[in-house]
């Protein structure tokens, strides 16, 4: 997966190909089956953390902060304009997950983030966040993936101080 940094006011007539060389001026080479996270924060924002068999890694920009609405049901749909402001997640194990526990496993982050963001900030988010999950093939097969789980309670370890490190490497003031 890749990260990539963009300007606030970013917009480009063809995303792909502004995307490709973003990478090609940071010296990457565009792998087309890797994810890319779009981000306004700096690179040097960027914050991770290890537990276990766990790592993540987050950038956290709240300019476009956000909760679901609660009433009245429904809501007005977004015009389609890119707004800026996101918190972006990797989170990768060593483990090998089954696809449940893949699939689980961005819940799990999702949930570490929000909490870790309401009790920073009183907002769960921005309405551009993005989670990535990977695991190690070749790793120690692994069924579940819920938080009373060792990959699962790791991850949420690993999501909270990548959050929490990454708003105050942005936030100190």
């Amino acid at each position: 997966a890749y990260s990539l940094t963009v300007d606030a006011d970013w917009q480009p007539p063809d995303i792909d190909a502004a995307v490709t060389a973003g990478l090609a001026d940071a010296g990457f080479e565009r792998d087309p089956a890797a994810p890319v996270l779009l981000t306004g924060v700096n690179a040097a924002h960027a914050r991770g953390a290890r537990c276990g068999p766990v790592e993540a890694y987050a950038t956290v920009g709240l300019s476009n902060p956000a909760a679901l609405p609660m009433t009245p049901p429904g809501g007005d749909l977004p015009d389609g304009d890119l707004l800026g402001g996101t918190v972006n997640l990797l989170v990768g194990t060593t483990a090998s997950l089954a696809d449940g526990a893949l699939a689980n496993l961005v819940a799990v982050a999702a949930e570490a983030k929000a909490a870790t963001l309401l009790d920073l900030a009183d907002v769960p988010g921005t309405t551009s966040d993005a989670v990535v999950v990977a695991s190690d093939a070749a790793g120690e097969s692994v069924e579940y993936s819920g938080s009373a789980t060792r990959v699962g309670a790791a991850a949420r370890a690993c999501v909270r101080e990548a959050v929490r490190a990454g708003f105050e490497a942005r936030y100190a003031d």
